[in-house]
């Protein structure tokens, strides 16, 4: 299993993204499997908090496997990829509980679009955050630049990506991409610390609490949302994010 999960307690989940040799990158597996456990949390009425974490601690999620993702050639197949992993980010985002992102190493690309499908993001100190899909000359494809200029604002947004930032938990926290940053020496212990008061109340609440948070983007938010597969997809496909994705990898091989 790629993806392990433990039962906290009868309202916490926390699933974790095992795959430490690949930096904790998504695959197709892992998309399987937390298409699987979304189904799991959307139908049982006790889970009131989904926390998300990546094995090890050097990496959350270090994006998409571009290893596996590059056997996509065509702009067909890779709009229904897109497609896939943006459906199963709303899901996310629209789960009837409280969904926390547990930044516990470096998150890159599809990493950052990953975690901003979450309620809020809790980081450990020294962690990078890499607004990286430009130097693979590619945009973001799951949601993630919608999601990112409602977080940081459009002029923020388009500095990180445009210049492919690479940067800390703290500059991200003050530009309120993250909520808060653990101290980082009982991982479990200080995440159930600050998600307890999340528990108090069930899921009807949790639920009527976050529609109405969304209730003033509903409108024109999913039509932004599927505006991003084309472009992605169009690049997806382009000579230049072929050429830079091999350079990529056979550096990494060497």
């Amino acid at each position: 299993m790629v993806l392990e999960k433990e039962r906290i307690s009868d309202h916490i989940l926390w699933a974790n993204i095992n795959r430490p040799k690949a930096l904790n990158a998504i695959d197709f597996e892992v998309m399987q499997q937390l298409e699987d456990l979304v189904k799991e949390i959307e139908n049982d009425e006790r889970i009131r908090v989904f926390i998300l974490s990546g094995a090890g601690e050097k990496f959350f999620v270090s994006g998409g496997d571009l290893k596996k993702f590059h056997t996509i050639k065509s702009k067909e197949k890779a709009v229904g990829k897109a497609k896939r992993m943006q459906d199963l980010l709303l899901r996310i985002e629209q789960l009837p509980c409280w969904t926390i992102a547990v930044v516990n190493g470096d998150a890159y690309g599809g990493g950052i679009e990953l975690m901003l499908a979450f309620d809020f993001r809790l980081s450990k100190p020294g962690v990078k955050f890499g607004f990286t899909q430009g130097r693979f000359y590619l945009v973001p494809g799951w949601g993630g630049l919608t999601r990112l200029v409602e977080k940081v604002g459009r002029a923020k947004a388009l500095e990180w990506l445009g210049k492919s930032v690479v940067t800390d938990a703290h500059q991200v926290l003050a530009h309120g991409l993250i909520e808060h940053i653990l101290p980082g020496e009982s991982l479990q212990k200080e995440v159930l610390e600050w998600t307890e008061n999340l528990t108090k109340n069930d899921r009807k609440f949790i639920q009527i609490i976050k529609e109405g948070a969304d209730r003033y983007s509903a409108a024109n938010r999913k039509e932004a949302l599927d505006a991003e597969v084309e472009p992605f997809s169009k690049l997806w496909v382009d000579e230049q994010h072929i050429n830079r994705v091999e350079k990529f990898m056979k550096k990494r091989s060497k």
